[in-house]
């Protein structure tokens, strides 16, 4: 049995059960206590963005959107994210039996992918795999929220997002598939150009516009931020901001900001 190591247990996200499971009840409690986002919990998204820094920041804006995104019963996730370490071009999935998580391990439907990757000549970079955060940092919020669903990990590295979006209309087209589209937004400025360059990403997103992505929105995963985009316009999906938060509101630091989204498409 081929697993895909949790290499990022104890680095970006806890190591045990335990304590990831109690991280998600301290998010749940923040989020249950906010009356005036009480629709949106019960939203039921095709697709959702969500940010992968340690959980520690991000953690909180990843909960909303993956416990929303469990309101829709599917049989697959596929999460998508760009490479951090590995330079490659095309797209990589990941070719194990199952992903390891903290909470329990992950099936990848392995049938399904075979489909994908023939139409959409997908390849298998396995040094891509080993250390990605990006697409890691989904597993254990799947995993504790859609415990019985199949997951595709696809990396992206040099890619254009249009290749990418068609891939992204295809699989959103099954009803049984969700995909998670795996950003952080600007990195390492003061907050007051974090918050003026991560407000470009998010009216790109709202308004489902590309050139205006394109004015200054520095997300790492920009691509699938605008292949996500491309394909909500082709299938009439509605965006909505959950979260908007930055590393200043833990560090308390606002000379070397990094910023963080989540949001789902309906």
């Amino acid at each position: 049995m081929s697993i895909r190591v949790a290499e990022n247990a104890g680095k970006f996200y806890p190591a045990t059960k335990r304590e990831i499971e109690e991280l998600i009840n301290i998010f749940n409690g923040a989020l249950d206590s906010k009356a005036d986002i009480k629709d949106k919990l019960s939203l039921k998204p095709k697709a959702i963005i969500s940010p992968h820094a340690g959980y520690i920041y991000s953690g909180f804006s990843a909960n909303f959107a993956h416990r929303v995104l469990a309101n829709r019963k599917v049989k697959r996730v596929v999460i998508i994210g760009p490479s951090h370490h590995v330079y490659f071009k095309g797209i990589s999935a990941s070719n194990f039996e199952y992903y390891q998580t903290p909470i329990k391990n992950l099936k990848v439907d392995l049938d399904y992918l075979k489909v994908i990757s023939t139409d959409f000549n997908i390849g298998f970079v396995p040094k891509a795999h080993q250390l990605e955060h990006s697409t890691e940092t989904q597993m254990p919020f799947i995993a504790h929220y859609q415990g019985d669903v199949e997951v595709i990990e696809l990396i992206y590295g040099d890619v254009d997002y249009n290749y990418l979006a068609k891939l992204i209309t295809w699989l959103l087209e099954d009803s049984l598939t969700s995909v998670v589209i795996s950003t952080d937004l600007s990195h390492f400025h003061t907050l007051d150009k974090a918050n003026l360059l991560d407000a470009i990403c998010i009216q790109g997103i709202k308004k489902k516009s590309i050139p205006l992505l394109d004015t200054g929105c520095e997300a790492c995963g920009i691509v699938g931020v605008k292949a996500i985009t491309k394909s909500s316009i082709e299938l009439n999906l509605e965006p909505l901001i959950l979260d908007y938060r930055t590393s200043a509101d833990i560090t308390e630091d606002k000379s070397n900001v990094v910023g963080y989204l989540s949001a789902v498409y309906i």
